[in-house]
Order: C-alpha cells, then structure tokens, then sequence
C-alpha cells in the first residue's frame, strides 16, 4: 500500500490557452467556508500556491472550460442494484456535469470493459442505455475501466478539461493494468478523476423494485377493492450470501484505488446507498467542477521523476478549506 502511495500524482499537460516554451503545472482548486458552502470572487491576489514549499506566481482562472466526460460503470453482478439506480441519470451527467458546450461517453466494466455510448450532448442517448444495462462478468477491472477512459479522453479536442467519473467499488479485483501504468496516463493527460462508491454488501438491500397485486393473473377476483389490487407488495429477499463478509474482508488487502486516484487529482470520493443519494452526489461534484478555479504556474526546476508536493492556501482566510492535487511529477 506504501508504494501504491508513494505513486500518486499527475503533473500536466498544458492548455492551449496555456501553451508557451515553458511547460505549466494545471492545478484545479475547490474552496469551501466552514459549512461546505463553494467560495466564490477569489482571484490570484487572493490565492498563495506552494510548490514544494516555494511561493510561486500563479495565474488563477474559474472553471468555465468545456468539459469532455467519461463515466464508467461497474457492471458484474455484485452491482445490480446500482445499476437499477441509474436509469435516470443520464440527464444528470449530460446537463450538471458536462454542461453547455460539454460532452459525456459512457463505458463499463466488470471482467472486460465495454464502450457503450460514444461522445454525446444528448442525454436521451445516455438515460436510454443506462435503462438498457445488465450485469455482465463477476470481475471488477476499475483500472482497465479507468485506463479506456483516459483513452477516450486522450483524443478529444483540445481546451477541454478532461473528466472521469467511476462509480464501482473502491479497489480493483481483476484488471490487467498495472497501477504505474493508469496513474502514469493519467499525468500525461491532466484528467480529474471522481469516485462514487458502495459496498455490495449494502446496496443490494436497497433495490427499489417492486410488484403489485393488480399485476398478478390480471386481478382473477374483479370483486377486489382496486386500491387493495394496486398496494406494493416487497420483492423477493435477494439469497443470503454467507461468505460475503469474508470476501469484503479479503477484498480490503488491495489498494484504494478510489482514493488514491481522487486524491492525486484534487477530486472526490463519495459514498451511496440509496438512489436519492446518488444523485445528490452528482449534483455536489457537478456543483464543484463547475466552480473551481484553474491555478497555472511554472515549477520549481527539478529532477526528472522528482515528486513534488502543492499546497494551496487563501491569504488572509485560514477559516477556509482549500483542496487541489496533491502535486506532480518534474518532467525536466
């Protein structure tokens, strides 16, 4: 787990609006007062950004850049639920989180990882196929899920920011990209990557499907009262699982992906059970990349493979919480 750690960052490809002889670190910053709220109106002057505890000059942007974004889902049968829970939301992708101007593709992944709508604008493309999704494998390949969306990424236009959002289990089961090598693509596109989690132990408990007298044998006794016909009646119980607890057990001696890979990029983990949640979720983290600001700078000169750390603070404002990446690798 140390050296999975010790692997964490991306440096940056720079923007076109950014573009010059000297390459830019790109750093996304989110700040919040003490109730969480977004704070808005900040500006350069504002801002104090450490390069490996060196004061550097900074040019500070909000994010109003298009958004190319990925979301890929994890599809073997421990995700049923959740996938019963997303229909809906391809909107939500489509309109909070890629925006105007934005574009939203959708994969998934589970023992292999599968393309399932291209870039598009239009939600119904995305809320039809997410209706349409299925369990498909027992594995759970986050990293190659992740490793084909940076591809994707990789080919967009330029002067997008680059957006991934996973919603799978936190640690990775069964790919064949090595951690190196995602975390490795990732520096060299400068993508964000969030997280949305669940335990599979959990959330197949909260599955909302249910059944209805009035849809049994088409009401054989018409003498029924109808409101008696129309009351839901519980699902089957899904089958007891008793080595569940045993496999989660088992599945916490691997790396956190999720956090490991949001944190490097200055993004979010958060965790959902139900479906109310998991959309709010998605309004927080479409409220958040929507109102960050865009830090730019030249490093400090290192050496090649030299990590160095980022540390960002508002002057004057200790009261605030300020998160970005946690740093990037020297290029030269």
């Amino acid at each position: 787990m140390r050296s999975a750690a010790v692997l964490l960052l991306t440096a940056c490809a720079a923007w076109p609006q950014f573009r010059g002889a000297v390459q830019l670190v790109v750093a996304p910053t989110t700040i919040t007062d003490t109730r969480g709220h977004m704070v808005d109106g900040l500006d350069a002057s504002n801002l104090l950004l450490y390069d490996n505890n060196v004061l550097r000059p900074i040019q500070a942007d909000m994010a109003m850049y298009p958004i190319s974004l990925v979301v890929a889902v994890e599809s073997d049968e421990n995700s049923r639920a959740v996938l019963d829970k997303l229909g809906g939301s391809g909107i939500l992708f489509a309109q909070l989180l890629a925006a105007d101007q934005g574009e939203t593709a959708l994969i998934s992944f589970s023992d292999h990882v599968t393309e399932l709508v291209d870039f598009t604008s239009d939600p119904d493309d995305l809320t039809q196929r997410l209706k349409r999704m299925q369990p498909d494998g027992k594995g759970d390949a986050a990293l190659d899920g992740l490793m084909k969306a940076l591809d994707m990424l990789a080919h967009r236009r330029r002067g997008h920011r680059l957006i991934v959002l996973m919603i799978g289990e936190s640690r990775d089961r069964s790919s064949k990209f090595k951690l190196p090598e995602v975390v490795d693509r990732v520096q060299q596109l400068n993508a964000g990557i969030y997280w949305l989690t669940y335990s599979t132990t959990w959330t197949r408990y909260t599955d909302t499907h249910v059944t209805t007298y009035g849809e049994i044998e088409d009401s054989k006794d018409k003498g029924k009262d109808r409101a008696k016909e129309e009351t839901p009646i519980p699902a089957d119980p899904p089958e007891t699982d008793l080595l569940a607890p045993f496999r989660e057990l088992a599945h916490l001696t691997k790396p956190n992906v999720a956090d490991l890979f949001t944190r490097l990029t200055g993004a979010q983990r958060m965790a959902f059970l139900t479906k109310g949640a998991l959309e709010a979720a998605i309004h927080d983290i479409g409220d958040e990349i929507h109102r960050q600001y865009i830090l730019t700078f030249v490093p400090v000169p290192g050496q090649p493979g030299e990590f160095h750390k980022i540390r960002v603070e508002v002057k004057d404002r200790p009261d605030l919480k300020v998160r970005t990446r946690a740093g990037y690798w020297a290029i030269q």
